[in-house]
C-alpha cells in the first residue's frame, strides 16, 4: 500500500456511491504505489517520517583528531562543537474532488475513473514539483522559493544559498564554493568530482565526499554530453581510446521538472554523494502526515466529496553533499 490512510463518512456506505468506494480506494492506492516507485523525492532527499511541527537538523564540528606521546604521556584532551543548525517546518496541503450524483446514476466512467485520477497524479505531482522547485531555486543561488503562493526558507544552516561561493565555517576556516560556470564535459565532470573530494569541514578536515550522481534538466544537448563522458569504456576524446576512467561509475538523474524552475537557456548539472546525503542530513524532507482522504456526501449537492490532506516540508541542512557547474554566476574550474 502507498501509505494512504482512508476514512469513509456515515451515510457514504448505504447512498447510491456505496459500491463504488472500494474500487476508487483501490484505484487510489495502486497509482499512489506506481507514483512512488518512480518519484525522484526518494532520489534527492534524505525523507523521514516525523511526528514533530517541525525538526532541527544540525552536526558536529570534527576533533583535532589524536596526538603522538612518549612513554605515560598525559592524553590530550580533545574538543568539538555543535556546528550549523536549520529548523524544517512541516507545512499543511490539501486538495478534493467531487463525483455528482447523476454522475453516479449514470455510471459516468469519465467521472469515475478519471477524477480519481486526477487527484492521486496530483498529489504526487505537486510533490515532485515541489521538489524541483527547491533545487531549482537552490540552483539559482536563492535562499527562499516561491511555490503555490506561499513562501518556503531554502537557505542551509550556515544561512546560504545550497550552492555559493562563499560558505563559512563555525570555526572560522577558510570559506568554501560549491558553485561553478564550466559547462559539462569530460573534463570539468573529473574537476567538478576532485573538488568535492577536497570540501572541508568546519575544523578543517577533509571530510569523505565520494559523489556517485550526476543531476540534469531533460535538456537534449545536456544529455548527450553527459552519456557521451560516461558511456564508454574507452575515452572518446582520444584517437587511441585510451581508458575512460567515469565508465561505470555514475548514477543519471535525468529531472524533468526541474526544466521549469531553471533560467531558460541554462543548462546546469549537479554532483551529489547519496551516501553523504543522508550521513550529513543534505536534502532534507519530512512526512509528517502521509495523505489522509475522506469520503464524505456533500449535504448541499448530494455528491460524493474526496478531501486529501498532507503535511510534508523540505530544505537544505548542509551543503557539503552536493555541487552544481553550468552556472554563470559560479567559480571557474578549468
Amino acid at each position: 500500500m502507498a501509505g494512504i490512510t482512508f476514512t469513509f463518512g456515515s451515510g457514504v456506505a448505504d447512498s447510491v456511491f456505496g459500491k463504488r468506494q472500494a474500487p476508487i480506494r483501490s484505484f487510489l492506492e495502486k497509482r499512489g504505489e506506481a507514483f512512488e516507485q518512480a518519484s525522484l523525492v526518494k532520489e534527492l532527499f534524505n525523507v523521514y517520517k516525523t511526528k514533530n511541527w517541525g525538526d532541527k537538523f544540525g552536526g558536529m564540528t570534527g576533533m583535532d583528531g589524536f596526538k603522538p606521546g612518549g612513554e605515560n604521556a598525559a592524553f590530550p584532551v580533545d574538543h568539538m562543537q555543535e556546528g550549523y543548525s536549520k529548523v524544517i517546518e512541516y507545512i499543511e496541503w490539501r486538495d478534493s474532488f467531487s463525483i455528482s450524483r447523476k454522475a453516479a446514476d449514470d455510471s459516468n466512467v469519465i467521472d469515475l475513473k478519471k477524477r480519481p485520477l486526477g487527484f492521486i497524479t496530483g498529489y504526487y505531482r505537486t510533490r515532485e514539483k515541489f521538489a524541483a522547485s527547491t533545487f531549482g531555486a537552490a540552483i539559482g543561488g536563492k535562499t527562499s522559493h516561491n511555490f503555490g503562493g506561499m513562501s518556503f526558507d531554502i537557505k542551509c544552516a550556515d544561512k546560504k544559498p545550497l550552492f555559493a561561493k562563499d560558505h563559512p565555517s563555525i570555526l572560522g576556516k577558510k570559506a568554501q564554493c560549491n558553485i561553478f560556470s564550466d559547462e559539462f564535459s569530460e573534463d570539468a565532470l573529473g574537476a567538478l568530482e576532485t573538488a568535492m573530494q577536497n570540501f572541508m569541514g568546519d575544523n578543517g578536515e577533509i571530510l569523505d565526499i565520494s559523489p556517485d550522481t550526476i543531476v540534469i534538466p531533460n535538456d537534449y544537448a545536456l544529455k548527450k554530453a553527459v552519456f557521451a563522458a560516461i558511456g564508454s569504456d574507452k575515452d572518446p576524446s582520444t584517437s587511441n581510446n585510451g581508458f575512460n576512467y567515469h565508465y561505470g561509475r555514475w548514477n543519471i538523474i535525468v529531472h524533468p521538472y526541474l526544466n521549469q524552475y531553471i533560467t531558460a537557456g541554462s543548462k546546469p548539472w549537479m554532483l551529489f554523494d547519496s551516501a553523504a546525503n543522508k550521513a550529513y542530513d543534505g536534502a532534507v524532507w519530512g512526512d509528517r502526515v502521509t495523505l489522509e482522504i475522506d469520503s464524505r456526501i456533500d449535504d448541499g449537492t448530494k455528491g460524493n466529496v474526496w478531501d486529501g490532506y498532507a503535511r510534508f516540508g523540505a530544505g537544505f541542512n548542509d551543503w557539503r553533499p552536493f555541487a552544481v557547474g553550468g552556472v554563470a554566476e559560479g567559480n571557474a574550474l578549468l
